[in-house]
């Protein structure tokens, strides 16, 4: 037998839900109180292929001319008409505007430039890396080129971690990731922590020593994206399957970042982003096993692959390369797009990240003058100087302007800037490779970001070359190379290049990365840079760039970071709108 509820319970409730429903529909609805409404159905998702059609409204802020960042009257520059530093032992000498004192090491030129090349050589050597690792026995028949490393912390068994590209047919991309050591010669520099080098060493590395793959080299993959458009000359583009130009780095919270460049949902190619943990599970294990500072690592910012973009829209090029990023703080980080040359159509770029690979529109201050400039015949007589187009090379580094030895150096705003690499790219007659020369630029760590200086002349390490000159111009700033060219020059009639003196090292070298060295100094209690540290360095710390030899071979070099940001040309600063020239 079944058992009914008697209804009579709920006929109240009923009644009562009824007679407000009623009441509710028939009076008037307050502009204030919406209607209830059904929710509309979401809209399906696009995944990772949107129109750009969707695209074309800016994101959140949309003002260019009123979203730049004001400059901090209190730093770097002294914004007072007239203010200038001048070399008052010479009439010639370049005019600096008048700067925080905390600057006074980035305008010192201890070296003289060569009076061929007009190139700053510095006394530290190129050196080789080898991706084979120690015991291999299969023989490798892989090329490997534009390596991009990092230094690992303290606590980590190995010391570097390398991302190279392996030379293709051109029809697919391929890079590898391997973890790295440097081996020294005795009686030659080391750093401690470092082993010598062993027979085997030196036969894959070569004689001065260098840097190896401590395990075999593992493929790095990404999910496949779709090219928006690849139209006319870029259409052969879309298929090409795999990324290139990697860029490694850390963030400002400890994040290993890998940025690269391959098809765009946007245009044709464009640049990509993805914490390095996602594709090499090591990295997070050793991130979370500091032994001072126990945690899970940092949180990833970029667990997936994600798009970086400029906005607005309209300002995405088919191609787009050679961005960069710089972190202020652990929680902000921006984008450097472009330089600002004169003639130029763009101008200096930069913007904050938003998330997602979302960010402002420009926030350069629009009063900021070029910093980069092009020679004219009255300024370089030399053509082979002149006419090179620059752009940017390698990622940020932040650097405090003192020394870490020095135990008054401490961070502050007024000490602290970032520094990058970029180059100055000449071609030969068929429009190839000639030269791509190093400098250095500089900009202040805190909003506007100006810029404060890039280098006076181009860096080349102690046996590299430039091409375009002959070897003996190359190394006429080596007293002793000098004395053999001029003896051959006398004794032999006919003597040709090199004249007897060193030979040409390579045809052109470019900088791929540049990092903080590791065997950076403990401090007191035993510990060392945490994982939030390494983007961050001091004038005697060591930078290792990482260097591409001929598009065929891999190096590195190690430099102290005040010699690399040494003799820079100051920044022409800001000019109002009248005219009027603020140093």
């Amino acid at each position: 037998m079944i058992y009914l509820l008697p209804l009579r319970r709920f006929l109240l409730p009923v009644i009562v839900f009824v007679i407000f429903i009623i009441a509710y529909r028939a009076s008037p609805i307050p502009s204030s109180l919406p209607s209830f409404v059904f929710h509309p159905q979401p809209a399906p998702q696009q995944g990772i292929h949107v129109p750009i059609s969707s695209l074309q409204k800016p994101l959140p802020i949309a003002n260019v001319s009123e979203n730049h960042l004001s400059p901090p009257m209190q730093y770097f520059y002294a914004y007072n008409k007239g203010d200038r530093l001048t070399n008052k032992n010479s009439a010639s000498a370049p005019w600096q505007p008048l700067l925080d004192p905390n600057l006074e090491p980035l305008f010192r030129c201890p070296v003289k430039a060569n009076r061929y090349t007009g190139h700053i050589r510095l006394p530290n050597i190129i050196q080789n890396i080898s991706q084979i690792p120690p015991g291999s026995l299969k023989p490798e028949s892989r090329v490997f080129w534009n390596p991009t490393l990092i230094a690992l912390p303290y606590w980590s068994k190995n010391q570097y971690l390398v991302v190279s590209r392996i030379v293709t047919d051109g029809n697919y991309q391929e890079n590898v990731l391997c973890e790295a050591n440097i081996c020294y010669i005795p009686g030659q520099d080391a750093r401690p922590g470092e082993e010598p080098c062993t027979e085997d060493d030196l036969k894959h590395v070569g004689p001065g020593g260098g840097m190896r793959c401590a395990s075999h080299p593992v493929a790095l993959s990404v999910p496949p994206t779709p090219a928006e458009k690849c139209a006319g000359e870029f259409a052969p583009y879309v298929d090409i399957p795999g990324f290139h130009d990697p860029r490694i780095f850390w963030s400002g919270k400890g994040e290993p970042l890998m940025m690269i460049n391959t098809q765009s949902r946007y245009a044709c190619f464009g640049l990509w982003i993805i914490d390095l943990r996602t594709l090499y599970p090591p990295l997070q294990s050793l991130l979370s096993s500091s032994p001072t500072l126990p945690s899970l690592g940092p949180l990833k910012s970029y667990p997936t692959l994600t798009e970086l973009t400029r906005n607005p829209a309209d300002t995405r090029s088919a191609i787009e390369k050679n961005w960069f990023l710089f972190f202020p703080s652990s929680g902000e980080s921006y984008i450097h797009y472009d330089l600002h040359l004169p003639g130029g159509t763009r101008g200096r770029t930069f913007a904050k990240l938003l998330g997602n690979g979302l960010t402002t529109t420009n926030l350069t201050d629009p009063l900021e003058q070029p910093c980069i400039k092009v020679l004219t015949e009255a300024d370089e007589p030399d053509n082979r100087k002149r006419h090179g187009t620059w752009h940017q090379a390698t990622n940020s580094l932040r650097l405090v302007l003192c020394n870490r030895s020095d135990p008054s150096c401490k961070a502050k705003p007024e000490n602290t800037v970032f520094l990058a690499v970029v180059h100055r790219k000449f071609p030969n007659w068929l429009q190839l490779p000639l030269r791509y020369e190093r400098f250095f630029i500089v900009w202040q760590a805190t909003p506007p970001f100006a810029m404060i200086g890039v280098s006076r002349h181009p860096l080349l390490m102690a046996n590299e070359t430039a091409s375009g000159w002959f070897a003996s111009e190359n190394w006429s700033d080596d007293s002793t190379n000098a004395a053999t060219v001029a003896e051959t020059k006398r004794k032999t009639r006919n003597a040709t290049e090199p004249y007897g003196g060193k030979s040409y090292w390579a045809y052109f070298t470019y900088t791929v990365s540049i990092s903080y060295a590791w065997g950076r100094p403990l401090r007191k209690g035993g510990s060392g840079d945490e994982a939030h540290d390494m983007h961050v360095g001091f004038l005697d710390d060591d930078v290792v760039l990482g260097i591409g030899v001929d598009d065929k071979g891999q190096a590195y070099s190690r430099v102290k970071a005040g010699d690399l940001v040494a003799c820079l040309r100051a920044c022409p600063g800001r000019v109002e709108k009248s005219g009027t020239e603020h140093e």
